[in-house]
């Protein structure tokens, strides 16, 4: 056990809101999910299953009142935790830059808004990050394909900026920027000033390494705060939090600006 162990010993996470289930590509039920969170001892757990627009495992808008039907079957069954249905948009290029727009929020009845870029949607650079993303050096490097870095994280910051921004102008507030930095370039300060002004809370991802340690210490330098999420694809990873918690500690990152980490 080292330093970072015991304190980390001291700890428990409060809500995971980052879940996911079989109406996307998760492998577990909602009720699932929800068992786990009340075995950990969670106050809180959100089922947030990929947007529509994802054209491998989005879910399907018909769905949602079986989601709907199913989270009030573990509300009377799990009294003590609380459970909220929402969604992890997939940030777009274009208007209304996310796939989970106001209009959506107030016909489906999400509770809360994740968002976060992905593979796998339309007009959002996907195959020009995938390449970005997977080509390294050699013969097929990134320059020889024609793949600029600066101009690719210029498209790609903007696309988070905006969907931040113009979410919350229309009353759609993202609640969560979900793996911030991941799968493909991305200005971490540009987006970092636009989380700070907006209260979106920067994540430290369970399932991918971003925010990775260097990541952390740059985001830290903004008045941000921080949450940890399991991003849990089967549900023996609900609740999971010390990989992550471990990642900000090595980072030097104040435990106090992670807002769903608490003392036992």
């Amino acid at each position: 056990m080292d330093k970072y162990d015991e304190i980390i010993e001291k700890y428990r996470m409060i809500y995971d809101h980052h879940t996911h289930t079989t109406y996307s590509h998760g492998i577990g039920t909602i009720e699932d999910n929800v068992k786990v969170a009340v075995h950990k001892g969670l106050e809180s757990i959100a089922i947030t299953d990929h947007g529509p627009g994802h054209l491998g495992f989005g879910i399907k808008k018909s769905e949602i009142p079986n989601m709907k039907r199913d989270i009030a079957l573990v509300k009377e069954k799990y009294l003590n935790i609380e459970v909220l249905l929402g969604v992890e948009a997939n940030t777009l290029r274009v208007a209304p830059y996310i796939d989970a727009p106001k209009e959506d929020r107030n016909e489906l009845g999400y509770d809360l808004v994740l968002a976060g870029y992905h593979f796998g949607i339309k007009k959002a650079g996907m195959i020009e990050n995938w390449l970005y993303s997977h080509i390294g050096k050699g013969r097929h490097n990134k320059e020889s394909v024609g793949l600029s870095r600066t101009r690719l994280l210029v498209k790609n910051t903007d696309m988070i900026v905006n969907a931040i921004y113009e979410n919350e102008k229309a009353g759609n507030h993202i609640e969560i920027l979900t793996h911030p930095g991941d799968k493909g370039p991305f200005d971490l300060e540009e987006i970092s000033r636009v989380c700070e002004k907006t209260k979106t809370l920067m994540e430290i991802n369970g399932k991918h390494p971003h925010l990775t340690v260097e990541e952390i210490k740059l985001v830290a330098k903004f008045d941000v705060s921080f949450v940890i999420s399991s991003d849990a694809h089967a549900p023996k990873w609900v609740g999971v939090f010390e990989p992550q918690l471990k990642r900000a500690l090595e980072a030097g990152l104040d435990i106090e600006r992670i807002v769903n980490i608490a003392k036992k």
